[in-house]
């Protein structure tokens, strides 16, 4: 059984900005965590927390290829986002989380909760991106 998920959007926008709405904190907020500590840079340990639900989490960022890939842990797993452009001022966007625990008798509902969050996310970045539509972010609920 596959120990990943991968969800993958089209946004059109170029691989820049959508780059850029991951990696400033003064963007992040429009569509995803409340706010970021810092820049996403390699190397850097960065605290995302989200307001609205009392919740911190602090990644490690592993590595960034300029408007291309982030690649960062969080608690188990490791999640690589890449951007391609396309011809058409648009870029398709790919998250991948991987290292999950096969043993986990809660497996399979934890990659289903992963994918749905990683959805919504997606959405939200694209709402954002696409229409400047900022109130979408930490609506989902379990």
């Amino acid at each position: 059984m596959p120990t990943q998920i991968t969800t993958k959007f089209m946004i059109q926008k170029p691989a820049n900005e959508v780059f850029e709405a991951i990696v400033d904190p003064k963007k992040i907020g429009n569509f995803w965590f409340s706010s970021s500590s810092e820049r996403w840079e390699p190397g850097k340990m960065v605290t995302l927390k989200y307001d609205e639900y009392g919740a911190e989490v602090i990644i490690k960022v592993e590595e960034v290829t300029q408007n291309k890939k982030i690649v960062f842990s969080w608690g188990e797993t490791i999640m690589t986002i890449t951007l391609t452009e396309s011809d058409h001022n648009s870029t398709i966007i790919q998250a991948t989380e991987a290292g999950f625990n096969e043993e986990d008798p809660e497996l399979i509902n934890i990659l289903l909760d992963q994918k749905e969050g990683w959805v919504y996310v997606l959405s939200c970045l694209k709402a954002y991106l696409e229409h400047g539509v900022t109130d979408l972010r930490a609506a989902l609920i379990h």
